[in-house]
This record gives C-alpha cells, sequence and structure tokens, in this order.
C-alpha cells in the first residue's frame, strides 16, 4: 500500500484501536494515575502527566503527519516553546528568532534572556546578510516563524537548515499558519516543528493546545523527559477534543484556502485598503518560495488600511462575519490589530523594526459561505469611507 496521505492519516489514525469494547472512535482516558501489575514492575502509564492513552494517540498522529519520529503535546504553543529552550539551551546559547514572531514568542524568549537563561537574537530572516551574520554567531537554535505572523513572511526553509548545519545548530519551525496539510518542515531538513494546536489543527476555538515535533528518537525521548518535569504536558479531554478536531483538518484546509481566495479579490477593489501580505500574490517577496515548500498559501493574510485609525476603529466596529479577537484557525473567521492585541507584549520600537504599521490588521478566514464575508467587508468598508 502507497505511503498514507495527511488527510488520511487525520482522519484514520487511532480508528479501531480500541480492544477492550471494539469502539471504532478510540476512548478518552481520564485518569489521572494507573496501577502498577506488581511491585517494582513499571507500567507504560503510571500518572498522567508522564503519560496518557488518549494524549499518546494525539502525539502519534501528529507527529504520523509531520514526519517525525515523536511528539510532545502540550498544554498551550507557548509551553511548546518554552518545552524546547529549556531543554535545548543553557546560559551560553544563543537562540536565533524572526523580528517579526508572534508576540507571545517575543515575550517568552526576550523575557527569559533577560533573566539569564540563554541569549536571543532577533533579525529579519529575509534579509539574507541580515541572516547570515546571525548564522555566523554559532546559534544552538534557529526558530524560523513561515509564513510569520502578522506579516505572512515566507523563509527558505531547505536553504537555512542547510546553513544551520554548517554551523551545527538545530532548527525549529512554527508551522501553525499552514498546518501539516500545507507544509512539512521536517521533510525540508527541519529538527523541530511546533505548532499551537489551539489554532488549525483543533480549528473549532474551544480548546488550548500546543505540540513539539521532533525529527529523530532521540530528541523525542529527550523531550519527552523535559514535558514531565516541568509539567508541560496537555490535558486528557483537551487531547480528546484534538483528536476530535484534526479528523477534519483536511476538508477544513480547503474552504478556508478557497475562502481566503475569494476574500483577496474583495480586498484588492478597496480604495481604503493599502499593502496586503499573502503569499499567494505574484508580489509578494515569498511567492517563489512558497510556491516550492508549502502545498498551498494558507488562510491568513493581513492589510494596511489606507487610512486614518479612526476610519480603522469605525471599519473593525460595523463588521459582522469577522469577530474582533485573538488567536486565529477557527471555523468562525476573526478580525485583529496585532499592535495592540497579539503584538502589544512587543514596544513600540520593536513594532516598527518589525514592520508592523500601525493601521495593519489581521484576518483569519473561516468557514462561512464567502459570499457573506465579501458582502460584510464591503458594507464595512463602505461606512468607514464616510468617515472624515
Amino acid at each position: 500500500m502507497s505511503e498514507r496521505k495527511p488527510a488520511t492519516i487525520a482522519v484514520r489514525t487511532g480508528i479501531e484501536t480500541d480492544s477492550q469494547h471494539n469502539a471504532v472512535v478510540p476512548p478518552i482516558y481520564l485518569s489521572t494515575n494507573y496501577s502498577f501489575p506488581e511491585f517494582g514492575d513499571v507500567p507504560k502509564y503510571d500518572y498522567a502527566r508522564s503519560g496518557n492513552p488518549t494524549r499518546t494517540q494525539l502525539e502519534t498522529t501528529l507527529s504520523d503527519l509531520e514526519g517525525g519520529a515523536g511528539a510532545v503535546v502540550t498544554n498551550c504553543g507557548t509551553s511548546a516553546l518554552n518545552l524546547m529552550v529549556s531543554a535545548l539551551l543553557g546560559p551560553d546559547d544563543l537562540i536565533v528568532a524572526p523580528h517579526d514572531c508572534y508576540g507571545g514568542t517575543y515575550r517568552l524568549f526576550n523575557t527569559r534572556a533577560n533573566k539569564g537563561d540563554f541569549q536571543t537574537l532577533f533579525v529579519d530572516q529575509s534579509n539574507t546578510e541580515a541572516l547570515d551574520a546571525a548564522i555566523a554567531k554559532k546559534p544552538k537554535l534557529i526558530l524560523l516563524e513561515t509564513p510569520s505572523n502578522p506579516l505572512v513572511r515566507v523563509v527558505d526553509i531547505a536553504e537555512i537548515c542547510q546553513k544551520a548545519a554548517q554551523v551545527g545548530a538545530l532548527v525549529a519551525v512554527d508551522n501553525t499558519f499552514l498546518s501539516p496539510v500545507l507544509q512539512q518542515p521536517l521533510s525540508l531538513g527541519a529538527d523541530f516543528v511546533i505548532h499551537s494546536t489551539t489554532k488549525y489543527i483543533n480549528g473549532h476555538s474551544d480548546v488550548v493546545g500546543g505540540v513539539l515535533i521532533a525529527k529523530t528518537k532521540a530528541h523525542a525521548d529527550d523531550l519527552a523527559w523535559w514535558g514531565n518535569c516541568i509539567g508541560a504536558t496537555g490535558t486528557a479531554f483537551d487531547s480528546y477534543l484534538t483528536l476530535r478536531g484534526i479528523r477534519t483538518l483536511g476538508a477544513r484546509m480547503r474552504v478556508h484556502e478557497e475562502n481566503a481566495i475569494e476574500v483577496l479579490k474583495c480586498l484588492q477593489e478597496q480604495p481604503l485598503v493599502g499593502t496586503i501580505y499573502h503569499p499567494s500574490l505574484p508580489e509578494h517577496p515569498g511567492h517563489e518560495i512558497a510556491k516550492r515548500q508549502q502545498v498551498g498559501f494558507g488562510a491568513m493574510l493581513s492589510f494596511e488600511l489606507n487610512g486614518s485609525l479612526e476610519q480603522l476603529k469605525v471599519f473593525v466596529k460595523e463588521l459582522k462575519y469577522f469577530s474582533l479577537a485573538e488567536s486565529l484557525g477557527g471555523v468562525e473567521s476573526l478580525i485583529a490589530h496585532p499592535g495592540t492585541m497579539t503584538h502589544r507584549a512587543m514596544s513600540d520600537e520593536a513594532q516598527e523594526e518589525a514592520g508592523l504599521a500601525p493601521t495593519l490588521l489581521r484576518l483569519s478566514v473561516g468557514l462561512e459561505d464567502s459570499r457573506d464575508l465579501i458582502a460584510d467587508l464591503q458594507q464595512a468598508f463602505a461606512i468607514a469611507a464616510e468617515v472624515k
């Protein structure tokens, strides 16, 4: 039989594995502890922090989807990042991260670096000279966020992994914006993949979670030890719900992308829209790279409102089918103002350096009928245009 495709892995992993009652869908194991068969005989599962059958099922699914050797499901995406740096970095080690990364990532790395836990260098990874200079410092770890949050910048994973290998650096890729259905960084040379499973993996905005997937068993085992040690692992019920959400990942991603293309067409026709950020656009600097390393362009996009902050406020207020909220990747469409929401942990100077304009808005295009989304955008733009 040929190698399974991502959608098949998402749907079928764990199906018909219940040997007690032959349930088609695997059951949920809520027990916090497990009995030892005999004195001194340590079972596979003893305490839920260190291992849980339901969480194991999700870890297996996500590892298989990304082509990894093992995974640790965590209680949130930031926890997955924290697990990674806790396991891999010491005070003298350097991590190179994107200067325009998610605000929570920036806050975590910057704060821990200031405590002396490790060293952090934020660079524009789309600037070859700046990135090469950072790699020349021989970092222990390079974090890529591609596409990036919120400017949807794309960097060449394979090329950066080759450069990293020359100085002995490990590479981790935050794949949250695309999911393993649209991009698989391990196959491009990365050592680790990170997801906030809160987003597309779960897809229903009702579970907070994360995952860290390793290419090698040695790294996977080390991460599992650290996950238990620092208490970063996810719960059984959250794992069960995430497994339930992941079954429809392939189908959801298709509709997310279809709707995003229609929304892009609408934005391109609006006088109040300035620069649009989405890798499907030929003028996007990462367009050709995205075509090589991604299966699709994704449903996350940002744009700058070509108007005043007052017009921006009115535009957002008048929207009916785009909820003003953080997070992304759910079935519902969302709009966010990164400067005051997802990236408010960054200073004004850091936001400016990262290219976050005061009128930048980020859209997570959901699964509503695209005609309703377009009509909603059009009416909100029309009202905002009347504001002087």
